[in-house]
């Protein structure tokens, strides 16, 4: 059956409940995470007791300039994820039109009506895009620039660092998301980040509070922002795993629409049909409420392949 709006990824143990098992029988595909996660490794106990301290917050922050080339002028801002930004986003200008294409992803818009924004292509005050796009991997190729407020999302952009627009990071009313949970697959860290316009960056902290971001997420994020070597191994090994998965996929009979490197967007006749007879064996996946046609696939783990090509 088709979801109802406003639909996420994830949901197992609702699947579970209502197709059987338990949650460790199932294997998770409706989200775009990189199903081989950083390895966070070990640290000292006071990132868990202390308060996280200003030199952490710093050091991350650095490592975050660096690892995503952050031009001068523009502000970083660490977050407890980037759907806390999100949520915070709509109350840096007064409230008007704003103008998210889509279909994409769904807590933008959300986010913006709560707080009294009216969704309109035409005259809009605001403007958000997800580069790339969720769920059709599509990049923006405009100049992102016009509204008052503009916001990028870039939360899947680290599989093509090079299609980045972190260059508009400086120009007035701009803010970037990025986000650590998908490409490093840790999205229990809750870990994101706002690059942009530094009066609006300071804004959004004042919004977060003190101390957002929690002591082992300030650790785990500088270490693995200031691993170039695991991130370009991991951009190889998602591309490959993804043309694996095209290739099951379409064997079966579905036919590529789009999706990046963490996630595949595919075309079937029956969307809800194939999501019933992938969760059948306890595999979940991700259609939409507004295709009756479009199921999401993310990455299996490397030892769970078999699962897959079994049922197809």
């Amino acid at each position: 059956m088709i979801q109802e709006a406003r639909d996420h990824g994830g949901g197992v143990d609702a699947a579970a409940s209502r197709y059987g098992g338990t949650r460790a029988d199932w294997l998770d595909l409706s989200t775009g995470i990189n199903p081989v996660p950083y390895p966070v490794g070990a640290f000292d106990m006071d990132a868990w007791t202390a308060l996280p301290d200003k030199g952490a917050q710093q050091a991350l922050i650095a490592a975050a300039r660096d690892y995503w080339q952050v031009p001068e002028g523009a502000a970083v801002l660490a977050a407890p994820g980037a759907s806390a930004l999100i949520a915070r986003i709509p109350a840096l200008a007064l409230t008007g039109r704003v103008d998210i294409p889509r279909p994409t992803y769904n807590e933008h818009a959300a986010a913006f009506e709560a707080a009294g924004w009216q969704l309109s292509d035409t005259q809009a005050e605001a403007r958000v895009i997800v580069h790339p796009n969720n769920p059709t991997g599509q990049f923006y190729d405009g100049e992102p620039s016009g509204p008052d407020l503009h916001v990028i999302d870039e939360s899947f952009c680290d599989i093509a660092p090079d299609r980045s627009l972190i260059k508009h990071a400086t120009q007035p009313g701009t803010v970037i998301l990025k986000s650590f949970g998908k490409f490093w697959g840790l999205a229990g860290v809750r870990l994101g980040f706002a690059i942009g316009d530094p009066a609006l960056i300071a804004r959004l902290e004042q919004m977060l509070g003190p101390w957002p971001v929690a002591g082992p997420a300030l650790r785990i994020g500088r270490q693995a922002l200031t691993d170039q070597k695991w991130a370009e191994a991991t951009r190889t090994r998602l591309t490959a795993d993804s043309a694996r998965l095209d290739q099951l996929m379409t064997r079966a009979g579905a036919a590529l629409h789009g999706g990046t490197p963490l996630f595949r967007l595919y075309e079937v006749k029956d969307a809800a049909q194939w999501q019933t007879r992938f969760a059948e064996a306890r595999i979940w996946t991700r259609i939409f409420p507004y295709s009756r046609h479009f199921i999401r696939l993310g990455l299996p783990a490397p030892d769970q392949w078999h699962r897959l090509e079994a049922l197809l």
